[in-house]
């Protein structure tokens, strides 16, 4: 039998693993989320992908914590399982699009954002699985 260590909040069905999605999201309502990252180092960036990504968009959990607050419902994509190597979380994704200067371009462009993420176990922290472009 496989013991799958969960460090989300959310542990119900279907069993963790890669790319298994989960019905009936999203898991964590949207202003519960919100009102989490409000606080001071309520965002860890939890997967090694996600702490090499939020850098190379020259942000910090700050930054991300912002673009969290931004999020409207209907931004809402999908829920997932997601792992990262060690353990699982049961994540929601979101995806936003805004429209920033873009220096390389030297316009205003639209960017679009893709982010998943879950509530820690504790209720506590926001687990930061993806945040890129």
């Amino acid at each position: 039998m496989v013991t799958f260590l969960i460090v989300s909040e959310y542990s119900g069905g279907p069993t963790p693993g890669d790319r298994v999605k989960i019905g009936g999201g999203p898991l964590y309502p949207l202003d519960r989320v919100q009102g989490l990252v409000t606080k001071s180092g309520s965002v860890f960036l939890w997967t090694t992908k996600c702490r090499r990504d939020v850098p190379n968009l020259g942000w910090d959990e700050d930054d991300v914590a912002e673009l969290i607050k931004s999020l409207k419902p209907g931004d809402y994509k999908d829920s997932e399982w997601c792992g990262n190597g060690k353990a699982w979380a049961a994540c929601d994704a979101y995806t936003i699009r805004r429209r920033e200067w873009v220096e390389t371009a030297r316009k205003e462009m639209t960017v679009e954002y893709f982010l998943k993420f879950a509530i820690g176990k504790t209720g506590a922290l926001v687990l930061m699985v993806s945040c890129h472009t």
